[in-house]
């Protein structure tokens, strides 16, 4: 079943992110070696406790092996995108996501694969066995590519005459933070409304210019 987010759950974690930083404040420190950083800076992962990190570049490289056993780890800065994956209207009812809008990323402590979609209290996690994800990745194994707990896909759905339509993009979590908070303080009613709607258009807009085809990236 889907259920709404614990105080002790990811989904927590991720709704006191997005609520205590929307923008860094001016004379925001490096909250590790707590050197000054400007607006445009870098972010670290706590894979304990899920919590967001400001940093300085130096302490940001530190963590950027993604194949090291740390507490921490850096979070990538690239986007990609896969423009041969179609999620038709059956696929994306199995998921069983009420809303035409998610991001799964891989946790590594709890080694699973988590589901997120926005809401007007912010993140829902589901808690959903998420077998259906898993045949999407069995029939499209570029989508393995991701970095767990660093990386999500973003993934879209949204539903045309005669049919629906999906995209989906590799993004970096902080990015999936930042429209997670964008749109909790313009979600209105189960669908989000028309703001909302603008707000996510404007983001994927932007998702896509960054986004390069997964293909040329190939998936290692």
């Amino acid at each position: 079943m889907i259920i709404p987010a614990r105080p002790s759950s990811p989904a927590a974690s991720l709704l006191r992110i997005t609520r205590r930083r929307p923008q860094p404040a001016p004379g925001e420190r490096c909250e590790m070696c707590a050197e000054p950083v400007g607006a445009e800076h870098w972010h670290v992962v706590n894979l304990d406790g899920r919590a967001l990190m400001c940093t300085c570049r130096p302490c940001y490289l530190l963590f950027g092996d993604q194949d090291a056993r740390l507490r921490y780890r850096a979070v990538p800065e690239r986007y990609l995108s896969f423009d041969g994956l179609t999620l038709d209207e059956r696929t994306w009812d199995e998921l069983q996501i009420p809303v035409g809008l998610a991001f799964l990323f891989r946790n590594s402590v709890q080694e699973r694969t988590i589901a997120f979609y926005p809401g007007p209290a912010g993140a829902t996690e589901s808690e959903l066995p998420l077998d259906a994800w898993d045949k999407v990745v069995e029939a499209h194994p570029e989508l393995a590519v991701l970095h767990q707990d660093v990386e999500a896909l973003l993934v879209r759905r949204t539903k045309e005459p005669g049919g629906g339509d999906s995209s989906c993009h590799l993004v970096p979590i902080d990015a999936c933070y930042e429209l997670v908070g964008r749109l909790r303080t313009l979600w209105r009613g189960f669908d989000g409304g028309r703001e909302a709607h603008e707000a996510m258009d404007g983001f994927f807009a932007q998702v896509r210019q960054r986004s390069r085809p997964a293909a040329v990236v190939g998936v290692t």
